[in-house]
């Protein structure tokens, strides 16, 4: 006979550590969880059905929005897979492909600071989150330099990215890369080996890598199950085959290899972004076919063809062969994947995103069972959903 509840308890859709509206209702017997309920769709905007009445060019800003602190991850994904449809993958210039990846890890490590600050802070160590926070600024600082903008940058571009990177840029970026790890060694002073970390993470949440594989689980999640999965090495994408990286695993599947995994993954993100300053060819940032890429702002104000090209594109859209296609990156929560179908229009007639978010917190409800009500924050934390994200 099942357990009768003392209590049914509502966590959200206000609390402020569920990282957004997620709404948790919890069947307790004293501070027991003996049933767990997510409810989702509070940030419902239809982001793929708006996407499928706009232009393919137009949809980039849409899905600047959806992993609201990942915009380049959103962007590069996306563009990938229309590159996809268009049969010109191979064709992006070199120099474009490695500022992509340079800014989707910058975007990694952007991500996982507001993951160590405000997990750090749910636990009750106010310090990380203002050390976090200031090491983010910075990341925020190189995209304003180099794309304009900072939390929705809008850099990424079918056929290439928006800008190349200036003098002022790489000077910042080499500056950051040199100072960024003993920031977090910093961190992990404070945590790794804190006794009060510890008690509230290690054993906490448990998730094995059978279970781990069978629910969809991607991303830090995942790899903390032992498994390595990560799309970078198993689907290569941009210049990703051509670097050197270790992917992070760990063996235990709690919040507390969830937290080892990211701390990990920080400090290879750094390394590849070194790699792909070494590396970086000179040379253009887009892809020269005026059928697919708007033309530059001088040819347009002082050429006929350049105006004519740019209204051309503007006017009516890409237009991809029928078909469709699917592609992913590893975004700082998972595989980030979009699956487009393709009816000939300057239009998707379908798009579909696969949200690492949404499928990592479906077994949220079954993690919960048998914890505390003060578990509940560590595992949430501990899985980085984010509800635009999962809600879309």
């Amino acid at each position: 006979m099942a357990e009768k509840a003392d209590l049914i308890l509502n966590m959200g859709p206000q609390h402020p550590s569920t990282h957004g509206v997620l709404r948790l209702i919890l069947e307790l017997k004293g501070e027991k969880i003996i049933g767990a309920d997510a409810v989702i769709g509070y940030v419902h905007r239809g982001v793929e059905k708006l996407a499928e009445h706009r232009k393919y060019m137009q949809i980039l800003p849409v899905f600047d929005r959806v992993d609201y602190v990942s915009s380049n991850s959103n962007e590069l994904g996306f563009v990938l897979a229309v590159e996809k449809l268009l049969g010109i993958e191979d064709k992006i210039p070199e120099r474009a492909q490695y500022l992509r990846v340079i800014m989707a890890e910058l975007t990694r490590i952007s991500s996982h600071l507001i993951w160590l600050g405000t997990h750090a802070l749910e636990l009750g160590a106010m310090s990380v989150f203002l050390y976090a926070f200031r090491e983010r600024e910075k990341i925020l600082d190189l995209f304003e330099e180099i794309a304009g903008g900072r939390l929705h940058t809008g850099y990424m571009r079918i056929g290439g990215v928006a800008y190349d990177a200036t003098e002022k840029f790489l000077n910042e970026l080499n500056e950051f890369l040199e100072f960024f790890p003993s920031k977090i060694d910093e961190y992990e002073t404070l945590l790794t080996e804190n006794r009060i970390w510890k008690s509230r993470t290690v054993g906490v949440g448990v998730i094995d890598k059978e279970t781990a594989i069978n629910w969809g689980i991607t991303g830090p999640a995942l790899r903390a199950t032992g498994c390595d999965y990560d799309v970078r090495k198993y689907y290569p994408y941009c210049v990703y085959d051509k670097l050197n990286f270790e992917v992070p695993v760990y063996h235990n599947g709690d919040v507390y290899d969830r937290y080892r995994v990211r701390m990990f993954e920080m400090r290879e993100s750094v390394k590849i972004i070194k790699q792909c300053l070494e590396k970086m060819p000179e040379g253009p940032v887009k892809l020269e076919d005026p059928t697919i890429v708007l033309p530059p702002k001088e040819e347009v104000y002082n050429t006929m063809v350049g105006l004519i090209h740019h209204f051309e594109l503007v006017i009516h859209g890409i237009k991809p062969p029928e078909g469709e296609v699917y592609a992913a990156v590893e975004g700082p929560r998972g595989e980030l994947g979009y699956y487009i179908v393709s009816d000939g229009s300057d239009k998707p007639y379908r798009l579909r995103i696969r949200p690492p978010s949404f499928i990592n917190i479906a077994i949220m409800p079954e993690l919960l069972k048998n914890h505390y009500v003060a578990d509940v924050i560590a595992i949430v934390g501990s899985l980085d959903p984010l509800m635009g994200e999962v809600d879309r």
